[in-house]
């Protein structure tokens, strides 16, 4: 999905290993399947939240399909943050083969 350039995005391949991951989908989308390493604040909460996302370091937003994530990335460069939306989403990180897991007890996938 392309934005425009006022939305830097990275595919979900090109993420970072050490990466700051900002997981912005809902609660049922993050227990079906999330990157290991990512942070969740769902994209309702973040105005209350923002607080707990670093300024000092870039920030890749992800939802399910990028769409969520590119207007929280704007809402985020706009506020002062260095953010990059994930392009495509989970759906591309499952793709891609990038690791995910559950908050049950079944294989992680993407809601």
């Amino acid at each position: 999905m392309n934005f425009g350039e006022d939305v830097p995005a990275v595919d979900a391949a090109d993420v970072p290993q050490d990466a700051y991951l900002l997981d912005v989908r809902e609660q049922d989308e993050w227990d079906a399947g999330h990157a290991p390493q990512a942070v969740h604040i769902p994209m309702g909460e973040l105005s209350d939240r923002a607080a707990e996302v670093p300024r000092d370091r870039d920030v890749y937003v992800i939802c399910r399909s990028g769409m969520r994530s590119a207007q929280v990335t704007i809402a985020l460069n706009n506020a002062g943050w260095l953010a990059k939306n994930v392009d495509g989403g989970m759906k591309r990180w499952a793709e891609v083969g990038r690791p995910m897991e559950s908050s049950g007890d079944g294989p992680a996938y993407v809601a």
